[in-house]
């Protein structure tokens, strides 16, 4: 399978109604998905190897899956400010944010900026992808300083109070995973939540009350304090 003709055919090969109806239940938009699961994709993904020219082809056709599975096979060193631009305007459902943000957009060199810029964006896919982010590099970024994670503090206060159930989720979502690098930002993270908890919204509560159960659990902290000895 050399072109992104021949990778849709054989998409709709594999497809099955059955993982289509499991996307409907999980809130996945359907409108142009064939019903392919991850892991197809994944071993798809790595059967074709890295491939620049062939992922932009895939994000073409518009397609739920070929568009995840192009965030699978891009390179990110080729990936372009026009190009994420571009392609962030194309989510229309959380799991190709997720994906998208999680196999390509975390690896380039325009993550953090990215991430800064889109959570003050008001479409809520994009606004989840400013999130989705900081929450991935989190756990990815080994190397990265505590301030690159620090200044994401402020702004997930000002985003608190997005009632977006997408939009919430990841804000939750990207603090819990910056308070789980190591226990300085543990600590810093769970003053934030508490800082948010006193926030007169529905969804301050619900992200503060979440990530302090978390980020004040046992597991968590017993884990974090052994890292740091």
């Amino acid at each position: 399978m050399r072109t992104a003709e021949e990778i849709v055919l054989y998409l709709k090969s594999v497809s099955d109604s059955k993982s289509l109806a499991g996307m409907q239940r999980f809130a996945i938009k359907t409108d142009h998905a064939l019903g392919v699961s991850i892991p197809e994709l994944r071993k798809l993904a790595k059967s074709i190897g890295v491939n620049h020219c062939l992922s932009l082809d895939l994000w073409k056709t518009a397609i739920h899956e070929a568009r995840i599975l192009a965030g699978m096979i891009d390179d990110p060193a080729q990936v372009t400010e026009k190009q994420m631009e571009s392609w962030v305007y194309g989510f229309d459902s959380w799991d190709i944010c997720d994906q998208t943000c999680m196999n390509l957009f975390r690896k380039t060199q325009f993550a953090y900026a990215k991430a800064i810029e889109w959570s003050g964006r008001e479409e809520e896919y994009v606004k989840r992808a400013g999130f989705v982010l900081p929450a991935c590099l989190a756990v990815h970024d080994k190397q990265a300083d505590d301030h690159k994670f620090e200044q994401f503090f402020d702004i997930i206060v000002r985003e608190s109070t997005d009632d977006r159930n997408f939009v919430k989720k990841a804000v939750n979502w990207a603090l819990r995973q910056i308070g789980k690098r190591n226990i300085s930002l543990n600590t810093r993270a769970v003053e934030v939540a508490n800082q948010i908890k006193e926030i007169d919204s529905k969804s301050t509560k619900w992200i503060a009350s979440d990530a302090i159960r978390e980020l004040n659990s046992d597991s968590v902290r017993n884990r974090l304090l052994k890292k740091s000895n």
